[in-house]
C-alpha cells in the first residue's frame, strides 16, 4: 500500500484563487469537493489555500499529504446505494499563520486571489477588543480576516478590482451580514481609516450562506477497507452523507465567477436565504443539538441507533414535530416533510455519525439553534417546551465531566470559560446554582436567561430528574 502523495498520486497544479479559514472535515467535504466538481465539470480552473484559524489544527498533517485526500460518499440517491471515493486534489497548501504570520499576508499580495470561505463555527465570528492590528496573527478569525484585507488593499492601492468575494458558512442567521459588520469594527477599533472601510464596503461582497450536508468525518471504523480499496494509506478521509445543499444570497452575475450551475450543482444563488436557513438551522442543526448529549448520556454513540432506539427516538420526534416545527412560518405540510427527510438522513444505514462529533461548542449552537425556538414557543403557547429544555440540561450534564453507566468518560470541548464556569457551578453541589449560574451567564446567550419565566424552575427539575433517574427514565417521562 503506498503513501498517499503528490509522488504516489496525480496532483494537478491550479492557480490559488481561494483562501479556506478552516481545515477541519466539513469544508474538506463539501466546499473543497464542490470547487473539485467545478474544476473538472466546469473549468473554474482554482486551487484552495487553507489557513488554520486556531493555533492547533491539522495544516501540517493536511501538507504531509501533499494536501491531497478523498471524500467517502456513502447514502441512497434515487432508491440506490452510493458509496464513492472521490481525490482531492484542488487544495494546494495549509498555512499555520500562527507560525507563518509572513506567508499568510503574502496571500493577500496575490492577483488572482478572489474568493474566501470560511467555517469556524458559531464561535468563530466574534469581535475581541483585545485583538491588535500588530498582532501576528490576531486571534479571533475576523481580525484575521481584517488584517488580510488591508494588507491587500494597501498593496495594490486601493484598486477597486482586487475586491474579494467571501462566503462566510458558518451557521449563524445572515452570517455574511455579521461578518461585515465585526469587520467594520476591526477597522474602527484599529483606526484603519475611511478610505479602507470605503474599499471594502464597496470592492468586497461579503455574502450570507446557508450549508447543509452531514459530515461524520475520519472514518475510524472501516478506514482499513477504504484504505485497501484505495490502495494508498490516506489518513484524511472523510466521510459525508450524498445530500448536499449551498444557499448563496448573492446576485447572479457573481455564479460567473462560480460556476456552480455550469458544473450541475446543488448550490443556488438566491435572493434571500431566510426560509432555508430557519427551517434547515431549527430542524436538522437545532434537533442535532439536543439529541446529541440526551444520546450519549443514554449510552448511544451513534445519531442512527439514537433515531431508532424506542426512547431516544420518540423524544427527538417530540422535540422536532411538537416543539421545532410549531416555531416556523412556513406550511405545516411542507415542514413535516422536511422533518421527515431530516430523519432520513439521520438514519442513514451506511454512516455512523458520532454523536460527540456534534458537540464541539455545544452552548452557542443551542444559542443560536435552539435558544429562539425555546423563546418562540414560550411566546407562541404560554408554556414552556419540556424537550428542548431537557436537552439543555443534557449538555449541562454532559460538560460536567463524569462517567456514564458503561465507564465512558466525557470529553466536554466547548469554550474553555464555558467549561470552567459549569464545572465550577457543579463543583458546589447545588442544582439550583448549576441552573441559575448557567443561564444567568451573560457572555454565553447574551442575556440572563433567569428573566424567563419559569425556565430556570424548569431547567433544576430537568437536572434532578437526569441525576436521579437516569437520562433514559427523564426523557420517557416527557415522551
Amino acid at each position: 500500500m503506498k503513501e498517499l502523495n503528490g509522488q504516489n498520486a496525480l496532483k494537478r497544479a491550479y492557480p490559488e484563487r481561494v483562501i479556506q479559514f478552516g481545515e477541519g472535515n466539513f469544508l474538506r467535504a463539501f466546499a473543497d469537493w464542490i470547487i473539485q466538481k467545478m474544476n473538472d465539470n466546469a473549468g473554474f480552473d482554482g486551487s484552495v489555500v487553507i489557513v488554520q484559524p486556531i493555533k492547533d489544527g491539522l495544516a501540517e498533517e493536511i501538507n504531509q499529504q501533499d494536501c491531497l485526500y478523498h471524500v467517502n460518499l456513502l447514502g441512497l440517491e434515487e432508491g440506490k446505494e452510493v458509496n464513492t471515493l472521490d481525490l482531492i486534489d484542488i487544495v494546494s497548501r495549509a498555512l499555520n499563520p500562527y507560525e507563518n504570520y509572513a506567508d499568510y499576508l503574502r496571500l493577500a499580495e496575490q492577483p488572482e486571489i478572489r474568493f474566501i470561505l470560511s467555517n469556524t463555527t458559531e464561535a468563530g465570528i466574534v469581535f475581541d477588543p483585545n485583538c491588535r492590528l500588530t498582532d501576528h496573527p490576531a486571534s479571533s478569525f475576523p481580525g484575521k480576516l481584517t488584517q488580510l484585507l488591508f494588507h491587500r488593499y494597501r498593496k495594490f492601492k486601493g484598486a477597486l478590482d482586487k475586491g474579494l468575494l467571501i462566503f462566510p458558512c458558518e451557521l449563524i442567521f445572515r452570517n455574511g451580514d455579521v461578518l461585515r459588520e465585526t469587520i467594520c469594527q476591526y477597522i474602527d477599533h484599529w483606526d484603519l481609516g475611511d478610505e479602507f472601510k470605503k474599499w471594502f464596503t464597496e470592492s468586497c461582497g461579503v455574502y450570507s450562506t446557508l450549508v447543509d450536508r452531514i459530515v461524520p468525518g475520519f472514518p475510524r471504523k472501516n478506514i482499513a477497507a477504504i484504505q485497501e480499496r484505495l490502495q494508498y494509506e490516506d489518513r484524511l478521509v472523510v466521510q459525508a452523507e450524498v445530500f448536499y445543499l449551498w444557499i448563496i444570497e448573492a446576485p447572479q452575475a457573481i455564479e460567473e465567477e462560480f460556476p456552480v450551475g455550469k458544473a450541475g450543482l446543488n448550490v443556488f444563488f438566491v435572493a434571500d436565504e431566510e426560509p432555508y436557513h430557519k427551517r434547515k438551522v431549527t430542524l436538522l442543526n437545532g434537533a442535532h443539538t439536543v439529541l446529541a448529549p440526551v444520546a450519549w448520556l443514554s449510552g448511544i454513540d451513534i445519531v442512527r441507533d439514537a433515531c431508532r432506539h424506542e426512547i431516544v427516538g420518540q423524544y427527538i420526534r417530540k422535540v422536532m414535530f411538537d416543539e421545532l416545527i410549531p416555531t416556523l412560518d412556513l406550511a405545516r405540510e411542507e415542514l413535516n416533510s422536511y422533518a421527515n427527510e431530516v430523519l432520513e438522513r439521520f438514519n442513514n444505514p451506511y454512516i455512523d455519525h458520532s454523536v460527540t462529533s456534534i458537540m464541539l461548542n455545544s452552548f452557542s449552537k443551542y444559542r443560536t439553534r435552539d435558544l429562539p425556538a425555546l423563546e418562540r414557543y414560550t411566546e407562541l403557547t404560554g408554556e414552556l417546551p419540556n424537550g428542548l429544555i431537557m436537552g439543555l440540561a443534557a449538555l449541562i450534564t454532559w460538560n460536567k465531566g463524569d462517567q456514564r453507566a458503561d465507564g465512558m468518560q466525557s470529553d466536554p470541548n466547548d469554550d474553555p470559560e464555558i467549561v470552567r464556569l459549569v464545572q465550577g457551578l457543579w463543583a458546589t453541589g447545588s442544582i439550583h446554582a448549576v441552573a441559575e449560574g448557567v443561564l444567568e451567564a451573560e457572555f454565553i446567550w447574551g442575556k440572563n436567561l433567569n428573566r424567563i419565566p419559569g425556565l430556570t424552575d424548569k431547567l433544576i427539575c430537568s437536572l434532578v430528574a437526569i441525576q436521579e433517574k437516569g437520562m433514559l427514565n427523564a426523557i420517557k417521562d416527557i415522551c
